[in-house]
């Protein structure tokens, strides 16, 4: 049996009068993944966050949800939730009686113990009874993730779900998130925070000015035919430097930049993988202890700026 895909895309395009939202698009989002879309401000994410959830149609292309080929209508294709923007809510109305709005309008014989459900997941139970007018933009955000929970979704698409969110709100989120990945089911969630798409997500799609960049495992990102900055602290800084300075595959960064992310003990070095391992070693070797090692900015991160900034001047 070959993959299955829970979002299929080909050439997709989306404009909006002489604006290019979406440049001939391709996604392919396997089934069971907490897939990431990630992208400046301006990259199309929004829009193609809103076709996969039915509140808009493309211009152009193919687009397939859960096996079934998208037509030319406004309407939420059958399994998928989620929401753009942010969450719509009445304000005036408690969480509880949000939620069995929503769920009236889905079935009428909706159980007052699955808005409980949902309710707890998201970590919202002490509160189910407050008016949403005096919940924080978190809350707000964990509020309309139990309303997607509703229906239980086979396809979950998400616009910054992490927007606004305490430590303990996070918890709760990206457990649920994981929960329903294990289950089966499939996430789409756009986010400006690289730590959540790195925690969470297992493929991720870049997109720059209306166009994919980058599609696929977050691993490929993190192949080794990358140089990336790293911070190094050790037991002996000076004799580190020169070890790193007689190495031809290794530099130090210096100059501003550089010195406004160490302290004296941290020498900042740009190197590939391969070469960083060899570092690790030849320390040990030479009785140097290497008390940190992390990059200076995530794998991630970095590919995101440097496809985002490679793509920009095309356009």
């Amino acid at each position: 049996m070959g993959i299955l895909h829970a979002v299929r895309a080909g050439g997709i395009t989306k404009c909006f009068g002489d604006v290019v939202a979406l440049d001939g698009v391709d996604l392919d989002v396997t089934q069971g993944q907490i897939h990431g879309l990630v992208g400046p401000n301006g990259a199309g994410k929004t829009t193609l966050l809103g076709l996969l959830l039915g509140l808009a149609v493309a211009d152009g292309g193919r687009l397939e949800i859960l096996g079934t080929p998208v037509e030319r209508a406004l309407a939420a294709p059958d399994g998928v939730a989620g929401f753009v923007d942010a969450p719509g809510l009445y304000p005036s109305l408690t969480a509880r009686q949000n939620l069995a709005a929503l769920a009236a309008l889905r079935d009428r014989d909706a159980r007052t113990a699955r808005i409980d459900d949902v309710l707890d997941q998201v970590g919202l139970t002490d509160v189910a009874d407050d008016r949403v007018r005096g919940f924080s933009l978190g809350m707000r955000q964990r509020l309309g993730l139990a309303a997607a929970l509703l229906t239980n979704p086979r396809l979950l698409v998400l616009d910054e779900p992490a927007n606004g969110l305490d430590p303990a709100g996070k918890k709760h989120v990206h457990g649920v998130l994981n929960r329903l990945a294990a289950d089966g089911a499939t996430v789409v969630l756009s986010s400006h925070r690289m730590d959540d798409v790195e925690a969470l997500c297992s493929e991720v799609t870049i997109l720059a000015t209306g166009r994919v960049v980058f599609s696929g495992p977050l691993g490929k990102l993190t192949a080794e035919n990358r140089e990336l900055d790293y911070r190094l602290r050790t037991s002996d800084p000076q004799a580190a430097r020169r070890l790193i300075l007689d190495t031809p595959a290794l530099r130090i960064v210096d100059g501003p930049d550089a010195a406004a992310r160490q302290d004296a003990e941290v020498l900042v070095v740009r190197a590939l993988v391969p070469a960083l391992d060899e570092l690790v070693a030849r320390l040990v070797r030479a009785d140097i202890a290497v008390r940190e090692l992390a990059p200076v900015v995530s794998p991630l991160e970095a590919a995101f700026l440097a496809l985002t900034e490679q793509e920009e001047p095309s356009r």
